[in-house]
């Protein structure tokens, strides 16, 4: 709640006229409670969590028009009912867990700082805090992931949230209760370090889910699927014998060794969007949902990318091979498709065992 009756005492209290931002916002909370200001974030959750993730549930459900061309890595199919399930948990989790936790958290707010009063913060403010919080809730975030896939962390709590190794947009806070509430501490972290205004704190909370969601949306691309085992029926017969085609995995025999035939694995990976024109591609080090997909992918046995928005931590601390040896076979492969006049729609083609090990 403002301490002012009026604009004219705000501009008063400042020195100076209050800005169109600043106007809106004096008439907005001037009566409203610190409390209730900070209890919009409920609103904000789950207006976020319940529509953001819409329009890759339109684009799924219409995959047919077009949009396969954009994919990662195509794999299955996620039914309109099972999206409605997973949107079903993440509701029970926010109404048991999430919001009730935005309502006792409050005092922690005001602990640290955050203030809700005059003046507004300016562009380049709140830019900068944002991108505090972004830097600060990565780093602790990355180091928890890697705690939660060792086997107790992942047995007991992180396996839940992995339980869509083809994660949809209303997985991405899909998760073992006591994950939400881990994670709730790199969160948090960043606007305990750097207090800022109500709004910066608005922006923060609605930015990191929506990103979460961005990295966790996928669809499938069954054509990609169909070309894979075409190019290899008609270009490696004399080499492998097919083991297996289905679910989006094709698992084949090398014939080239009489005494010990090595099983490879060709896996259409499960699939996101990555549409050319995003603007999150053109911020420094982000992984986006290529990154995060190969992670899902591998699963419990991951040991890569861990980070949750940029690509640096792993980097650093060698959690990417996995994920770069990926990418070179993908490209290697792409290569020689290219070379044989077809595209295998980003297939992925490595000995079995490389792929769950690194």
């Amino acid at each position: 709640m403002l301490p002012f009756n009026t604009t004219g005492e705000a501009a008063t209290f400042l020195g100076r006229n209050l800005t169109a931002a600043e106007t809106f916002w004096f008439n907005y909370s001037a009566r409203k409670s610190d409390y209730y200001l900070y209890c919009h974030n409920i609103l904000f959750l789950f207006i976020i969590f319940t529509f953001v993730p819409l329009p890759f549930v339109f684009v799924e459900m219409m995959r047919s028009l077009g949009f396969g061309k954009y994919k990662i890595q195509p794999k299955v199919t996620t039914s309109l009912s099972e999206m409605f399930r997973c949107y079903k948990d993440v509701m029970r989790m926010f109404v048991l867990l999430v919001g009730p936790l935005q309502l006792a958290s409050y005092p922690s707010i005001k602990m640290v700082g955050i203030r809700t009063g005059l003046p507004l913060p300016s562009k380049w403010e709140i830019l900068a805090q944002l991108t505090v919080y972004f830097m600060v809730e990565d780093y602790t975030n990355y180091w928890i992931h890697r705690f939660l896939h060792g086997k107790w962390g992942y047995d007991k709590i992180h396996r839940v949230h992995n339980e869509y190794s083809a994660p949809i947009g209303f997985a991405a806070p899909y998760a073992h209760w006591l994950e939400v509430l881990i994670l709730g501490i790199p969160t948090f972290l960043g606007p305990a370090i750097v207090p800022g205004h109500m709004i910066t704190f608005w922006l923060w909370i609605a930015l990191r889910q929506i990103e979460a969601i961005e990295t966790h949306s996928g669809i499938v691309n069954l054509r990609a699927f169909k070309l894979i085992t075409l190019v290899l029926e008609a270009f490696w017969p004399r080499f492998v014998n097919f083991l297996r085609v289905s679910d989006g995995v094709i698992v084949l025999e090398c014939k080239c060794f009489p005494m010990h035939k090595p099983q490879f694995i060709v896996s259409v990976l499960k699939c996101r969007y990555d549409f050319p024109w995003t603007p999150t591609k053109y911020i420094p080090f982000y992984g986006g949902a290529d990154y995060h997909d190969y992670h899902h992918y591998v699963g419990q046995q991951s040991q890569s990318n861990f980070a949750s928005v940029f690509t640096y931590c792993d980097y650093i601390y060698g959690t990417d091979k996995g994920y770069r040896y990926h990418k070179k076979v993908l490209r290697k492969l792409k290569e020689e498709s290219r070379i044989d006049g077809a595209s295998n729609g980003g297939s992925y083609y490595a000995p079995t065992q490389d792929l769950k090990s690194e």
